[in-house]
């Protein structure tokens, strides 16, 4: 006859049952606060690293310009281990932000969307997820992506960023109620009624 290998028992004490879940739930407690930490840092380093090698990038794509003429995608292609696509965002992350600490606690997907820097959309099917947004969220993707183009006003002309200004006029004024917080009016609702 096999016996059973030795397997711990719950102790019987409800003070014992007690201390031992505190123990457990605490242990885990910890480890949630050790990676949550750890992965906050790891981001961080992540957008530092990213601008980094785009000023690096922006730096040699000057000097390739310069010495090679028009040969820098096949200095890119050469050199560079990640996509074309890649090397382009980090440069983008370098020539919107020449100070690196003003996206410090970001991700550097949160980084990209805060400067309007298009990335690749995590797709559901890598990971065998089968999601539906809600339509006013791809729709809103939608608008974004058409409005990449224009996403860096510093290069636009007075003209263009009227028109661009005078077009979203109205989608901006039909979503700014969505955004706006209710607290002003409802303050103001227990002002009026209390006089």
């Amino acid at each position: 006859m096999k016996t059973l290998p030795d397997t711990p028992t719950e102790p019987t004490d409800p003070r014992q049952q007690v201390q031992q879940a505190a123990f457990e739930i605490n242990r885990l407690h910890a480890e949630v606060v050790r990676l949550t930490t750890e992965s906050r840092q790891s981001l961080v380093s992540a957008v530092a690293i990213a601008w980094q090698t785009g000023q690096l990038l922006l730096a040699e794509k000057k000097r390739v310009r310069q010495t090679c003429g028009g040969a820098w995608g096949l200095w890119l292609e050469h050199n560079f281990k990640g996509t074309p696509r890649t090397a382009q965002r980090y440069m983008w992350l370098a020539e919107c932000e020449p100070d690196v600490s003003s996206l410090k606690g970001l991700s550097l997907r949160q980084a990209y969307f805060r400067l309007g820097i298009a990335t690749e959309h995590k797709s559901p099917a890598k990971f065998g997820l089968s999601l539906q947004l809600p339509s006013h969220i791809r729709l809103a993707g939608k608008l974004f992506d058409a409005l990449q183009p224009c996403a860096d006003v510093r290069r636009m002309t007075p003209e263009q960023r009227e028109a661009y200004r005078i077009d979203l006029r109205t989608l901006y004024q039909r979503l700014r109620p969505l955004f706006e917080t209710d607290t002003a009016g409802a303050m103001a609702a227990r002002l009026t009624a209390g006089h």
